[in-house]
């Protein structure tokens, strides 16, 4: 009996650990004088300079979520959009991070092919849910939700709330674009989806504007290997990681899509919302072409 006993009191501490945690807010009380005048550098500190996947990192992205989701302390969201645009593009840069290291390793891997000529990371969609391998991805997948969430929630805010323009004068409406839709493709690709670059077929806006589509192959030759990737954890969690990226996406298009659509109408689409630069994954196309196919709602 008291075994059982001891099982159960066992079995609910996690649960009385969770209904006593309280969220810690890394800023000054609201009214002192580092509230006036920087109270968004504890939390700044916190995500730049501690260590990576810790606790305190953990809180610290708990903390901003919120703040950009939601109209808690909205006062620390205003002050995000402060007139040097400095604070602004440290917090995009600290929330970027986890989804380029994501793209980056999903990149390595998806070029590096094994004996079977098959991807080192595809090949592990077949693996069971146990291992370090395993972990890690579960890992990705916390910090690239949270991350995808704050940067898309911030960029859909600064439509109304940035007074100074800093997101879109910054570039940092262009790095997230960017930045999300090349995770996206490359885990898309790894879940076996082949993306190709087509030329403008019969999709047509009302401007007369062609509108590409994007072609998806499985990798997979056979039915039976097809149903074996989707059964495999791995592929639920690849699966788990493109929906937060479309919806993270989606929020963003929807604020500014008339925007975008005024843009694309006047071919600068391309120059308002994707990166100069040599895309994470991908082509500048295929993201512009990605972008449209969410821009009509269809991707």
């Amino acid at each position: 009996m008291h075994y059982v006993y001891k099982q159960r009191w066992l079995l609910r501490f996690p649960i009385i650990q969770v209904i006593h945690t309280k969220r810690f807010v890394f800023a000054p009380p609201k009214g002192s004088a580092a509230a006036e005048t920087n109270p968004s550098e504890a939390l700044l500190d916190t995500l730049e300079e501690s260590t990576t996947k810790s606790l305190l990192q953990y809180l610290a992205y708990l903390d901003l979520c919120m703040v950009c989701e939601s109209n808690v302390d909205t006062w620390r969201r205003a002050a995000f959009f402060e007139e040097t645009g400095e604070t602004y593009k440290r917090v995009i840069a600290v929330c970027l991070r986890p989804l380029e290291q994501l793209t980056v390793k999903l990149n390595e891997s998806l070029d590096t092919p094994s004996i079977d000529n098959s991807s080192h990371l595809s090949s592990q969609l077949y693996l069971p849910a146990k291992g370090p391998e395993y972990s890690k991805l579960c890992e990705s997948i916390y910090d690239t939700q949270v991350c995808a969430r704050i940067v898309s929630s911030l960029t859909a805010r600064s439509h109304k709330e940035d007074r100074f323009g800093i997101a879109q004068l910054s570039g940092s409406n262009a790095a997230v674009i960017s930045i999300v839709l090349s995770c996206l493709l490359a885990v898309e690709t790894l879940m076996g989806k082949k993306t190709n670059l087509q030329s403008p077929n019969h999709l047509m806006v009302p401007a007369g504007i062609n509108w590409a589509t994007i072609s998806t192959e499985r990798r997979d030759s056979t039915v039976g290997a097809t149903g074996k990737r989707r059964n495999s954890p791995f592929y639920a969690k690849a699966y788990e990681i493109a929906g937060i990226l479309r919806s993270s996406i989606y929020c963003i298009v929807s604020a500014f899509h008339n925007e975008m659509l005024n843009s694309s109408k006047a071919g600068h689409l391309e120059k308002d919302w994707i990166v100069s630069g040599k895309p994470l994954y991908g082509t500048h196309e295929l993201l512009l072409q990605k972008l449209r196919l969410f821009l009509d709602y269809q991707a």
